[in-house]
């Protein structure tokens, strides 16, 4: 029974994710810390600040993720238009779902609990690995769908 788990838990596929989720995660942090460098010029950071750098780092997450999560993790081979046009379509909308948690997560830890935003981003993005992962799983990149 132990195996069984094992084996469910450490695959293939859900080692590639990990890999691909730290590697998605790094470029979060880095674009984010990147953005919020460039709008604050090394200050203290507002909150429109802290909100555009963290939107801006999920746009260029997403599209990484979207690249190393099909042909990497799930290999979904398939690139016709219609099912490119799921897939995308599928992951943004999971992916506009994560970004809602973290934006209410950013705001709240850091506009009204006073927490560091870099750490609050940092926690932030282990919850996000976790639901992504779900998401492309179940809905997106369905076995089946090459």
């Amino acid at each position: 029974m132990i195996n069984k788990i094992i084996s469910k838990v450490a695959n293939r596929e859900t080692i590639s994710y990990l890999v691909f989720g730290v590697l998605t995660t790094v470029v979060s942090l880095g674009s984010y810390e990147l953005i919020k460098l460039l709008l604050t010029g090394g200050g203290q950071v507002t909150a429109l600040q802290m909100n555009i750098s963290n939107i801006g780092s999920w746009v260029l997450a997403v599209a990484f993720a979207y690249v190393t999560n099909k042909f990497f993790v799930f290999r979904s081979r398939s690139v016709s238009l219609s099912t490119l046009f799921k897939e995308i379509t599928a992951f943004v909308s999971a992916r506009l779902l994560s970004l809602g948690f973290e934006v209410v997560w950013m705001n709240v830890t850091v506009s009204i609990l006073h927490i560091n935003d870099s750490v609050c981003k940092i926690v932030a993005q282990f919850v996000i690995v976790v639901l992504n992962y779900i998401f492309s799983k179940l809905f997106i990149f369905k076995k089946g769908e090459k």
